[in-house]
Formats: structure tokens, sequence, C-alpha cells
């Protein structure tokens, strides 16, 4: 195919070879099939802020660090320079995490270049050496539904423990390849220990796998792994190794109503984008 015109620069620096197909248009960018030499590797293409659904909420890029002055000045009057650096860091804060990620041991795509806005890593495939599918265009039994979401429960441990939040898991960010589920889609991880809003993410992410897992594995439904990891976390206690039960005991604190109340404005949200999801779909 002829390759859009983000991808012929890095076909002019020898990092790409050839273009051989779209994969997926997202929120946040366009994914393609490209070739690198004897290997096939995928390149995401974000998409410009005008272009894009999911905006760069402030609860995500809180205690994000800046380390040019002139851009973090320039991002807080919001100019257009500040705005093509928010870009900028917001794309960047994947990649870094990407690479924490990978050397913590967690299953993400392996990152291998990043240039002028596009993200060249590797391409997640199944068994038959096809791209991967996403969580939610697949049929799980039981069994399986509760052996990838045990994995999963140890990948944000392990992404808990290197101090990242996912901050949007669900099942349409996680691809299943044939080793088990890869976690995609990280521009806007956040700082578990910096960002005030770590705890609620967390909590959500979690809750997002108890709720797909649990319509093949009913059980799941009942189990608070979120707020015990969480737990763990704050006491210092969490390891990679930790042992979970699903079971948490409350402890008698004052309720948040703000958080609560936040809590069902991303519910509301988040169910408007699946029904809307779903009639694209149609």
């Amino acid at each position: 195919m002829k390759p859009p015109k983000r991808l012929q620069s890095l076909m002019e620096e020898g990092l790409i070879d050839s273009v051989v197909r779209q994969l997926m248009s997202g929120k946040e960018a366009m994914v393609f099939v490209v070739r690198c030499g004897d290997e096939t590797r995928c390149a995401k293409v974000y998409k410009e802020a005008t272009q894009r659904s999911f905006r760069q909420a402030v609860d995500y890029t809180e205690n994000r660090k800046v380390k040019n002055s002139r851009s973090a000045r320039a991002m807080a009057k919001g100019s257009r320079f500040g705005r093509q650096q928010q870009e900028a860091a917001w794309q960047s804060a994947e990649v870094d995490a990407l690479y924490r990620l990978a050397d913590a041991g967690v299953r993400v795509p392996k990152p291998y270049n990043f240039h002028e806005g596009v993200l060249l890593m590797e391409l997640v495939c199944d068994a038959q050496g096809d791209a991967a599918p996403r969580l939610n265009d697949v049929v799980l039994s039981q069994e399986q539904a509760l052996s990838h979401h045990a994995t999963l429960l140890t990948e944000v441990v392990r992404m808990l423990c290197v101090g990242i939040v996912h901050g949007d898991l669900s099942e349409f960010n996680i691809l299943l390849a044939a080793d088990g589920p890869v976690i995609i889609d990280l521009p806007q991880a956040v700082d578990a220990a910096g960002n005030n809003h770590a705890q609620r993410m967390l909590l959500r992410d979690v809750a997002n796998l108890r709720d797909f897992f649990g319509r093949f594995a009913p059980g799941l439904l009942q189990t608070r792994y979120g707020a015990e990891i969480w737990d763990l976390y704050q006491r210092g206690l969490l390891q990679p190794s930790t042992v979970l039960t699903g079971r948490f005991a409350d402890k008698n604190t004052p309720i948040n109503v703000g958080g609560v109340l936040r809590e069902i404005d991303d519910a509301r949200a988040e169910e408007a984008a699946r029904r809307l999801r779903m009639q694209v779909a149609r």
C-alpha cells in the first residue's frame, strides 16, 4: 500500500522498509503493519490533538515532570508552542512507560523506536502468526477467563511495583497473543506515588478486568482484588510475587463524596463510549 505521509520520514530514515496494511484506527492513533528488514512490526501513528476524541484530562497528566523549563512555562500558559509540547509529552509518556514496563517483565509490546510522532514496536501475534485480537473480540471458557484474569492481575501488580498505573485498562486495550494477554495503549499511564488520582484509576482498572472476565466466570464478580492490591501497595507490602486472595475488609474511614461522584461520572462516560463502539461496530 502507499505509505501514509507520517510514515514516509521513517522510510527515508531507513527505520522501516515498507507499509503492509493498516491494522486499526482508534481514539488515540492509527496503527500500521510494517516491514523492517526480515521482521514484521507495527507503527503507531499518533493523531493530532485536534483529531483525537480522547482528551488529555488533567487527572492523567497531574504531576508529570517536564525537564525543559521553557516548555513547562509554555504548557502552563497554553500557548501554541505549549500545546505542541504538551502533545509531545503525552506521546513520550507512552514510550517511557513501555520501556520501564518491558524492563520490569510486564507483557507489553516491545518498543523499538520513536520518531516524529510515530512509535515503532513489536507486532503482537496469535498462534497462527496473525495480528492478535483484542480481548473484547474473544469468547472465553470459564477456565480461560480465570487464567487470563489471574495473569493480568499479576501484570497490574508488576506495573504498580514500578510505580505505574495504566489508568485506562479494559478489554479494549488488551491483546490476546499466542502466549497470553498483552497490555497496550499507555499514553495516559500515571505515576502511582505522585498522582492523587492513582488509587481511583487502579481500582477502576481492576474493576474493568473483574467485570469483563466475570461474564465468563461469575465467581470473579464477588472479588475485591483492586482494594487488596492498593492496600498492600500503600503499606509497602506489595511485591510481584505477592499471593492475592481477592478478599478485602473495608476500614471505617470517612466517605470521599467527591471521589464517589467522580466514579459515577466515569462509569456514565464509559457506558456511553461502550454504546457508541457497539453502534460503530454494527
